[in-house]
Parts: C-alpha cells; structure tokens; sequence
C-alpha cells in the first residue's frame, strides 16, 4: 500500500475537558464501538499501567484522577485511529498543551451540568491558537443540567468559537427520549446501557413525517420548533470551515450510557482530517513525503523501574518509519537506530515494525532524546511548535540527605526532562535550584518518584514569584540593569537560557521598564528560544 493511502486512512486526535466531564469515560466507550475492547471498565483505572512508571499507579489510585497521557491506537472503519487520552486535571495541562502539538484534531467534552469551565477556556485556547479543529460532545445528558441553547451560547461567548449543532436532544434528565440527527433526519431513542452496545434508532421522512406525532405526540411540535430555531440561527455546516478551526460542530449524548457516541465516532471518521503539513525550522513539510520524519513530544522516565528505562513518544510526521533503521537526531548530529520501537493500546504495548504519518510511537530512550527533539533521514531541521510556557507555582528544592546529592540531580533531571516541570538554576549559584509547576499537585508527585524511583528525599520551599520570563537580548548592554540590580532574581533553564522570576506584577512592569530592548517571553519552543508565542 503507498504511503498516501496509509495518510488517508489515519486520524490522530486528542480528547480533552474539565476533570469529570467523562473524557474517560467517553474514551472507554469509543474503544468499545470500534472493538478495541469489549466489556466497559477494560480501560479505565489501568490505562496507564504500562505508559507511565507502575508507582504512578498509587498517586492515581489516591487522587481519583488521571497523571498523565495514554495513547491508544485502533481501528474502525477501514481507519486507524490514533487517540490521545489527556489529563483533565488543571495541574497536568502541560502534558496536554504538548500533546496537542502532536494531533490533527480535537474532540472536546462538555458536561451539560456544569457546562464551559476554566480548565475547558485554556485548553480551547491552545487549540485557537494553533487553528486545530474541534468536536464538541455535550456529556451527560441523561442528568439534569442546562438548556441546550443557553449552552451553546455559553460555549460561543467562553470559548471564542462559533458552534454548529450537528445533533439536537429532545429533552433532558429524566425527560431525555433521545437525540435527534439533524442531517440524516434519524432520531436515537434513548435506552440506559452501560456494558453493550444498543441501536435504537428510527429514520424519518423529514420533520413532518407522520411517524414523528406518532412517536412522540405532543414533544413532536416542540422538537420541530427546535429544529427549526437551530437552522435558522446557526450557519450550514461545512466540512472546510470546521477543518480549519472556525466552526465546532456539536454533538448530544451520554458517554456513560454509550448513547450518542457511535453517531460521534462515524462522523468523526467522516470528517476529521488526516495527517497534515507541518513547519519546520526550514519550512512546512509535507505528510506525504518520502523522507520520514518525527518529533518528539513526551518522555516518561522509569517505565519499568526495575530498568529504570525511559520511553520517547514519537509522533511520526512524514515518510515511512521503519524498525533497525538508523535515523539521524538532529539536535545532538548523530544517527540511531531503534531495535524494539512499540505501539499501545491502553494497557498494552507491541513491537511494530513500520509507521506512517500520524502515529504515535514509543522508542526506548537511553537518555538521548528531550521533548522538541527532531528525527530524519538526515535532514537538518527541526519540528517547530511545541511551547513551554511560564509555570504558575514555584517552589526552590531542598536536599534532605547529602550523601544522596547525585541521585537527586539525577532525577530531578529525568523527570525535568518529562516535563513534568521545569528547572530553574540560579545565574550566580548554582546550587540553587527552583522548580516551576503548573499546580500544587505536581509537587507531590516529583516528591514521591524522586524518593520511590531515585531513593533522593527532598522538600520543597515555597518562594515568592508571579511569572518566570524567558529574555531575549542582542547584546549584553541591553540588559545591563537586569544583571545589576536584578541579578538575585535571575536564572538559567535546562538549555541554558537565561530566565527572569518576577516577584510580583510590579516587578515584571519595572522590569521591562527599564531594560526596553529586551524581549521577556511568557513562553517559548521546547528545543530552542528563538520563536516568540506570547510576549508582556
């Protein structure tokens, strides 16, 4: 089969939402339409078993909540689907900022109770940002939650995108009868299924279909208004404007009860893009091309902490990657090649022997790979658009047993270099060292695998700091005040970038105050500091 047709028959995309809006739950049923699995609660609890270190598994079990990002690859419908499972929980978004440089789309949950939440608003933002098309499921209709309408207006105003329903619930809580599709003029009667897969589902002619008032009497005349309401304010929905960011289209259904979601998937498969271009340090590359090429966008340290192995998640991004090749790593200038390169299905993990475009692969890392790293066939360039951005907790690292010195840098490196957080080295001593995070949680975890993976106990110390800024200057003099007078609040990142941790807002304005020829950058490339995202 030629490389086009393997590009044709893969989607790779990332689930997302607001911790306990059902991306778990909605990603369990998907698995169960397509196959994959076939008896609900196969995945759930143990997806991460053989993708993260196992002493993961206790943080998990003791938060009830999911620490990192599960890939999942199936198939469905003559595709290859490639899914990525992100955490929900606002602490971990940095692994899921990462991971959606690795799709080509989006579906993003929404809980019909609570409906756009603050973890939901950054998330959409990443995905604005990089024009990633996008999927909306409203989840849990079968509870009592918010008028559909009023949601969707939220969802517009929230999110900054405009909406297209392309399914329609006739009622909700204990009154939902089901959903109805608004193109294929069918309507999903709803019946409560939580281990099998039922299909219940009437084709009309049309909403003046006789069978209509049969089937619903009086509820009939009101689904019609709605219909009528959704088409007139809501624009015909095309497949160019959703693949280029500008419409979500909207689905109705109960991820728990798998209602709705085979209606989702096939649309899914239908409409959401494969493989495409992506810009490089030497220009766009295309899917198709004959070169294969990939990026790196995940580690995990101690995948088997009896090895202490690491794992690189690859995202393929061009060309044919095949198993004992040699691939050259762009950034340390030196060719390798991978004897055991694995593909996963939620807990379980294979020997793959060839990828194309749009798959994500494990390569067993010795320590050689960071996130951001580029592989080719011998090409120079690197893979552009994967951002570390400003943490919002920092904390400075205190070494609780110096005879334990090296086991704690050690670690600390390693898990740095996950991106489980970021380091921060003081300009003038070195030996101090703070960790930013995106929330308090990741701090327990750093805290438990330094000890359990490492053997390093340590402590961390709250400091006082608003933002961490990446500087970038063309010549010392332009920054001259920072050295001098600001030098305590200086530090370096893992590539010896040179970062300024403002104490508070003021700080920061003083800051760029007085050194104006200086870019302070609240974020910037994984593999390099040269492209400006977001600047103060």
């Amino acid at each position: 089969m030629s490389i086009l047709k393997e590009i044709q028959k893969r989607k790779t995309f990332a689930i997302i939402s607001h911790p306990d809006a059902g991306k778990t739950t909605l990603t369990e049923k998907l698995l169960l339409y397509s196959g994959a699995i076939h008896i609900a609660g196969a995945v759930k609890s143990n997806k991460i078993k053989k993708t993260a270190a196992s002493d993961f598994m206790e943080i998990e079990k003791q938060r009830g909540i999911s620490v990192t990002t599960s890939v999942l690859s199936f198939e469905y419908a003559g595709y290859k689907i490639n899914l990525l499972d992100t955490p929900g929980h606002k602490d971990f978004a940095e692994d899921t900022y990462r991971t959606l440089t690795a799709v080509d789309s989006v579906i993003l949950v929404i809980d019909c109770v609570k409906g756009v939440e603050e973890q939901t608003e950054k998330l959409m933002g990443v995905c604005r940002m990089r024009k990633t098309p996008v999927i909306i499921f409203i989840n849990k209709l079968d509870r009592e939650g918010r008028n559909p309408v009023e949601l969707l207006d939220e969802i517009e105003q929230k999110l900054d995108i405009r909406v297209r329903p392309l399914s329609w619930p006739l009622g909700i809580g204990s009154s939902f009868k089901g959903v109805y599709n608004l193109y294929k003029n069918s309507f999903a009667f709803f019946k409560p299924s939580k281990q099998t897969i039922e299909d219940d589902v009437q084709v009309f002619q049309g909403l003046n279909d006789p069978l209509l008032q049969e089937s619903f009497g009086a509820d009939a005349q009101k689904l019609r208004n709605d219909v009528e309401l959704i088409n007139g304010v809501y624009e015909e929905f095309t497949v160019e404007k959703y693949s280029s960011g500008d419409v979500a289209p909207v689905f109705f259904g109960s991820a728990l009860n798998n209602f709705g979601v085979q209606e989702l998937l096939n649309t899914f498969v239908e409409i959401a893009p494969s493989p495409r271009q992506r810009e490089t340090t030497k220009g766009m590359v295309e899917p198709h091309n004959e070169h294969f090429s990939g990026f790196v966008f995940k580690i995990h340290a101690n995948l088997d902490p009896k090895h202490r192995d690491r794992i690189a998640f690859l995202r393929v991004c061009s060309g044919k990657f095949e198993r004992n090749t040699f691939y050259h790593h762009v950034r340390l200038d030196r060719d390798i090649k991978f004897p055991n390169p694995a593909s996963f299905m939620a807990q379980n993990k294979s020997l793959l022997e060839e990828a194309y475009p749009g798959d994500v692969i494990g390569l067993y890392d010795s320590g050689t790979f960071a996130i951001g790293d580029t592989l080719t066939e011998g090409e120079g360039f690197m893979y552009k658009g994967i951002p570390r951005f400003s943490p919002e907790v920092f904390k400075e690292l205190r070494n609780n047993d110096p005879f334990k010195t090296k086991q704690l840098e050690k670690g600390i490196a390693q898990l740095t270099d996950e991106g489980l957080a970021q380091l921060f080295t003081h300009n003038i001593n070195p030996n101090r060292k703070v960790i930013g995070v995106v929330g308090e949680l990741q701090f327990d975890v750093l805290k438990y695998r330094l000890l359990n993976e490492f053997g390093a106990s340590c402590d961390f110390v709250p400091i006082t700091a608003h933002k961490a800024c990446w500087v970038q200057y063309a010549d010392k003099s332009d920054v001259e005040e920072l050295f001098y007078i600001r030098a305590n609040f200086l530090y370096r990142d893992k590539n010896n970038n040179l970062v300024f941790l403002a104490e508070s807002e003021y700080a920061l304005r003083m800051a760029t105050g007085k050194n104006p020829k200086a870019k302070f950058l609240f974020s910037v490339e994984h593999n390099d500091q040269t492209v400006e995202m977001e600047t103060v």
